[in-house]
């Protein structure tokens, strides 16, 4: 019996941190033994918004190293870069002239992004969940691994898929009910760690964009810059952590980074912090954290000693995507009636 297939993906835009890892990348390890894996660097995703174009390739390689380093392993797992397989483009272009723009108008993000960059909002931006559809369902994924941020998102691919192509270009089968073009994928909801919080506001996803640097750790912060860091994180005046109380979101999110980052869970976390004080807290968070990073960081030096390491990887993650990818563009192509002419 074949497993289950899982795919997600990161942008290559800015150093990933920890709510990445914790939040993602730590999961994806533990299911490749459970599933058939797909994981994808989303550079496509990246030129939604402004981006620099002299650093994009180098981080596109940077976290692909990081996906190994944390764990993620070739043999187990198909890694590669989402620009690398054309079917990715052409999917979103044949499911855009599917999918009714107010579908795309009433996402969320969308409009939080576009409030931000005002005059400067790109088609691409509006258009990123149905790229983001034709990423998931290209590789007949059954389950989606999101957070609360993206579960929109994935209604929307489910909805394409079902709605738009399925039971409009589904062939007619001994019951009369259209067969399935497209596998409807199901959500697969994270587990403990999946929303990790800003350094800075306890209220707020550690981002990425965020253009305070210092409200986020990434995995390759030096020991000096995570200590700085949490050294200034935000938090409240009361003596003593604790977890779900409304009013201290700060001391909340970093009980949380400690109970998983120690390896001691939240129960004895909690237990252990409960009389604690923000100075004799700090530096044990500090040092937790740093051990936890401590592997990641080597294994991703080693890899980059290494120039073609990590691109032998992503070529021959890039031949099996290819493969599974192009077998279901065919049906989809086929479905809405372009001509096939035999090689």
């Amino acid at each position: 019996m074949s497993k289950p297939r899982v795919l997600s993906g990161v942008q290559p835009t800015g150093a990933l941190h920890l709510g990445n890892w914790l939040g993602a990348i730590r999961n994806w390890v533990e299911l490749q033994d459970s599933h058939d894996t797909f994981f994808c660097v989303v550079d496509l995703h990246a030129i939604t918004v402004p981006h620099d174009p002299a650093r994009l390739a180098e981080d596109t390689l940077s976290t692909a190293a990081l996906y190994l380093a944390c764990g993620i392993d070739p043999a187990r797992s198909t890694v590669f870069v989402q620009s690398q397989v054309s079917a990715h483009s052409e999917l979103a272009w044949l499911l855009n002239c599917v999918t009714p723009l107010n579908w795309l108008e009433r996402m969320i993000q969308f409009k939080e992004k576009a409030i931000k960059q005002g005059d400067q909002v790109s088609m691409g931006l509006l258009d990123y969940p149905v790229l983001m559809a034709a990423d998931i369902l290209l590789y007949d994924a059954d389950r989606v691994p999101v957070g609360e941020d993206q579960k929109q998102h994935l209604e929307l691919a489910r909805d394409i898929a079902q709605q738009r192509i399925n039971a409009r270009f589904g062939p007619k089968g001994a019951d009369g009910e259209p067969e399935a073009i497209l596998k409807v994928p199901e959500p697969l909801i994270l587990k403990e760690g999946a929303r990790v919080m800003s350094l800075t506001d306890g209220s707020s996803k550690m981002s990425k964009s965020d253009p305070n640097e210092g409200s986020r750790i990434t995995l390759l912060d030096p020991p000096e810059l995570i200590t700085k860091k949490i050294k200034r994180a935000k938090t409240d005046p009361t003596m003593g952590l604790e977890f779900g109380n409304p009013e201290r979101p700060e001391a909340d999110n970093l009980l949380g980074l400690y109970a998983i980052l120690s390896g001691r869970g939240r129960e004895a976390a909690a237990s252990e912090c409960a009389a604690m004080g923000w100075g004799q807290f700090k530096p044990l968070l500090a040092e937790a954290t740093v051990e936890a990073l401590r592997p990641v960081q080597e294994r991703y030096r080693e890899l980059r000693q290494d120039p073609g390491a990590v691109e032998t990887v992503l070529r021959q993650g890039r031949l099996r995507a290819d493969q599974v990818a192009h077998a279901t563009l065919q049906r989809v192509r086929e479905a809405l009636g372009f001509l096939v002419i035999p090689a």
